[in-house]
This record gives C-alpha cells, sequence and structure tokens, in this order.
C-alpha cells in the first residue's frame, strides 16, 4: 500500500508538493504550479502548511 510522504529529495520548502508527486506519478512542478494557483485563491497556503504539519517526512531507506 502506498503511503503519502513529504519527499526528502524533491523538495523546495517542507516537501509537500514533491511528495504529492511522487505519490501520484507527477512532475513536482505540475503540483507546484497547482498550488500557486491554490494559493492564489487564498486557501492554497494554508493548506500547504497543514500537509507540512500532519503529513510525515520520507523515511530514510
Amino acid at each position: 500500500m502506498k503511503k503519502l510522504y513529504r519527499s526528502r529529495t524533491e523538495k523546495m520548502i517542507f516537501g509537500v508538493c514533491g511528495g504529492i508527486g511522487e505519490y501520484f506519478n507527477v512532475d513536482p512542478n505540475v503540483v507546484r504550479i497547482g498550488a500557486i494557483l491554490c494559493g492564489c485563491a487564498g486557501f492554497g497556503l494554508i493548506a500547504y502548511f497543514v500537509c507540512a504539519l500532519i503529513v510525515p517526512e520520507q523515511p530514510v531507506v
């Protein structure tokens, strides 16, 4: 079963967008653009920081 983690390798701030990109097998830059567009709508920034607090960091292998 797949689990959502914050990425250790594909990160700019907290690795949330990189982790979502790895989970859905999508380029993390596409997720980042979506996050920026949601941020302009007002709720994206809050959602990003909530995810940064809730989603665990990827374990070291």
